[in-house]
C-alpha cells in the first residue's frame, strides 16, 4: 500500500479535477434556477471553467518547474479550494462564474501539470504505465461518480454540498502532499509575459469566437453585438469568425515568439521542437478530441433529458452512468491489453469503438432516450474511452525524457482542457443553432395563423433559448396565443429539441473521426524515453 500512496494522493487531486464539470452538467437546470440564470450563461460557464486552464495552462506548468512540482500541487489545491468555497456560497452567476470558471481554473493549472510530473517523478517502467493508468482509471472514475453524486447531492440537498466535499478532499491532498517524492531540481527562470499573452489571448478567441457563433453566426452575421447602436460585424461577416481567426493568428506568433527566445538563449514558455516529436503530437491531438467528445456528449445529452424530458438531476445521473462505469471499468481493460497489444492498437480500437458508439447513439435516438439501443450506446462510447484513457498518459509523458516531463504535462493540461472547451462550445453552439433554425422551420410549417406565427418570429428573432419543454404553453399563453395555439407551438419545440439533437450527434460523429484521423503517431510497441535534448543557455 505504501508504495501507491502517491498514486492515492495524486488520483485524490485528480479526482476533484474531473468531478467539477460532470457535477455542473447535471445539475444545469437546478443551478439555472437557483441563480435565476439560462442554460446559455450555464454553457458560457462551464466552457470559460475549462478555457481558463487550457489558457493559463503552460504557466502553470512552468510555475511548477520554478516553485518546484510538489509546491506547486499544495499552492495549486489552495487555490482551488477557496474557489470552491466561493462557488459554494454564490448568491448569483457572476460569483459563481468568478469562483468556478476562474478562481478553480487557476488553481487547477498549477495542479494538473504537477500531478503529471510528479508520477513520472515517483515510478519507473512497468510502474508507471500502471501509475498513469490508475490516475485514467481514477478520471473515469470522476466522470462515473460526477453526475451521480451530483445527481444526488442536487436531489436531495443542494450542488453546493458537492463543492464543499471537494475542499475536504483537497485538504487531505495538502495534509499528505509531504508523502510524495520530488526529483526535479527547481529551475531559476525568467517567465516571458508576452508568450503569456499571445497563448491566452489566441485560445480565448478561438473557443469563445466558437461560444458565440449561435448567436451571431459563424460567417454570416445573425444577431450581432450593438454599441453604440452601431452594430458590430466588420466588413459584414460575423464577429464569430474575426474571433476565430485572430485568435489563430495569435498563436501562431506565439509559436514564433518561442521559436525566437530560445534562438536568442532565453527560456521559452514552451519548447515548440516538442511538438515536432510525432508521438506526442499525436498523442496530445487524440486526448483533445478524447475531452472534446466527453464534454459535448455531458452537455448535450443532460441539457435535453432535464430540459426537455423534465428529469431531475439524480435521474440525469442514471440515464448517463452506462457511459460512466463503461469508462472506468475499459480503462482498467485497456491496461491489461497493453502488455499483449500495442498502444496504437488499443487506441485504434477505442476510436472506431467510438465511432460506431456515436452512429448507434444517432440513429437510436427517440423522444425519452429509453431505448435498449441508447444505453448501449452510451456504454460502448464509455468504453472507447475508456481504452483511450488507459493509453494516452503513457503515450505522452514517454515521448520525452524526465527533463521534459513538467512541460509535457503542461501541455497535456492544454489539450484536455482546450478539447473539453471546444467540444462545449461547438457541440454546444450546434446544438442551440440547430434549436433556433429547426424551431423557426417548425412553425413556418405549422398551422398556425400568419399573425401568430409573426408574433412568434418576433419574440425569437434574437434566438431561441432553451427553456422547460413544459414551461412552452405557459410561455404562449403569456404572449397572447391561444390554448390550441400554444399546444400546437409546444409541440413544434418540442419535435425542434429532438432535431437539434440529432444534428449534436452527427457532430460527435465527425469530431470522432477527425480523432481517428490524427493518431498515426502512436507508438506501435510500448513507447520508451527518447534521448535527452540539448539544454537551452540559460538551462
Amino acid at each position: 500500500m505504501k508504495k501507491w500512496l502517491v498514486v492515492l494522493i495524486l488520483g485524490a487531486a485528480q479526482f476533484v479535477m474531473v468531478l467539477d464539470s460532470t457535477v455542473m452538467n447535471v445539475s444545469i437546470s437546478s443551478v439555472v434556477s437557483d441563480l435565476d440564470s439560462s442554460v446559455t450563461a450555464m454553457q458560457t460557464a462551464i466552457t470559460f471553467y475549462t478555457l481558463t486552464m487550457a489558457a493559463t495552462m503552460l504557466l502553470g506548468a512552468k510555475l511548477g518547474d520554478i516553485w518546484g512540482r510538489k509546491r506547486a500541487l499544495v499552492i495549486g489545491c489552495i487555490v482551488y479550494a477557496i474557489g470552491s468555497l466561493m462557488t459554494a456560497f454564490s448568491p448569483n452567476m457572476t460569483v459563481l462564474f468568478l469562483g468556478w470558471s476562474i478562481i478553480e481554473g487557476l488553481g487547477a493549472v498549477l495542479v494538473i501539470p504537477a500531478i503529471a510530473a510528479l508520477l513520472a517523478d515517483n515510478y519507473e517502467g512497468r510502474e508507471r504505465i500502471t501509475g498513469f493508468a490508475a490516475i485514467g482509471a481514477v478520471s473515469g472514475a470522476g466522470v462515473a461518480a460526477g453526475p451521480l453524486i451530483g445527481g444526488f447531492m442536487t436531489t436531495y440537498f443542494s450542488w453546493r454540498y458537492v463543492f464543499v466535499g471537494e475542499v475536504v478532499i483537497l485538504l487531505f491532498v495538502v495534509i499528505f502532499a509531504g508523502r510524495i517524492a520530488e526529483k526535479a531540481v527547481r529551475q531559476s527562470i525568467r517567465i516571458d509575459l508576452l508568450s503569456v499573452l499571445l497563448s491566452a489571448l489566441g485560445l480565448v478567441g478561438v473557443v469563445y469566437g466558437m461560444l458565440q457563433s449561435k448567436v451571431w453566426g459563424w460567417i454570416v452575421p445573425m444577431n450581432p453585438p450593438v454599441v453604440n447602436g452601431v452594430e458590430i460585424a466588420p466588413l459584414g461577416i460575423s464577429l464569430s469568425a474575426w474571433l476565430i481567426v485572430v485568435g489563430i493568428a495569435l498563436l501562431a506568433l506565439f509559436f514564433v515568439r518561442q521559436r525566437r527566445l530560445v534562438a536568442k538563449g532565453r527560456d521559452p514558455l514552451i519548447h515548440a521542437d516538442l511538438l515536432s516529436i510525432r508521438q506526442l503530437r499525436s498523442g496530445l491531438s487524440v486526448l483533445g478530441g478524447q475531452y472534446a467528445i466527453i464534454a459535448g456528449l455531458f452537455f448535450m445529452v443532460p441539457v435535453y433529458l432535464q430540459m426537455t424530458l423534465g428529469f431531475d438531476a439524480l435521474q440525469t445521473g442514471w440515464r448517463i452512468f452506462p457511459l460512466s462505469i463503461s469508462l472506468i471499468l475499459f480503462s482498467i481493460f485497456g491496461t491489461r491489453l497493453s502488455t499483449r497489444w500495442s498502444a496504437r492498437r488499443v487506441v485504434r480500437v477505442g476510436q472506431w469503438v467510438l465511432v460506431a458508439s456515436a452512429i448507434l447513439l444517432l440513429t437510436a435516438i427517440d423522444p425519452e432516450l429509453s431505448s435498449p439501443a441508447f444505453g448501449i450506446g452510451m456504454f460502448c462510447a464509455g468504453a472507447g474511452l475508456g481504452l483511450l484513457a488507459s493509453q494516452l498518459g503513457n503515450v505522452n509523458m514517454s515521448a520525452v525524457t524526465a527533463k521534459d516531463t513538467s512541460e509535457v504535462g503542461g501541455l497535456q493540461g492544454v489539450f484536455q482542457n482546450l478539447g473539453s472547451s471546444l467540444g462545449t462550445a461547438l457541440i454546444g453552439s450546434i446544438l442551440i443553432g440547430a434549436l433556433a433554425s429547426s424551431f423557426a422551420g417548425g412553425v413556418a410549417q405549422s398551422t398556425l395563423p400568419e399573425q401568430t406565427q409573426a408574433i412568434v418570429n418576433e419574440r425569437t428573432a434574437g434566438g431561441v433559448e432553451i427553456v422547460p419543454a413544459s414551461t412552452v404553453h405557459k410561455i404562449a399563453t403569456d404572449a397572447g396565443l391561444s390554448v390550441e395555439e400554444a399546444a400546437e407551438l409546444e409541440a413544434v419545440y418540442v419535435e425542434s429539441q429532438l432535431s437539434s439533437l440529432r444534428t449534436a450527434f452527427f457532430g460527435l460523429i465527425l469530431l470522432a473521426l477527425l480523432s481517428l484521423l490524427v493518431s498515426g503517431g502512436i507508438p506501435n510497441e510500448v513507447p520508451l524515453p527518447r534521448p535527452a535534448r540539448a539544454p537551452t543557455a540559460s538551462a
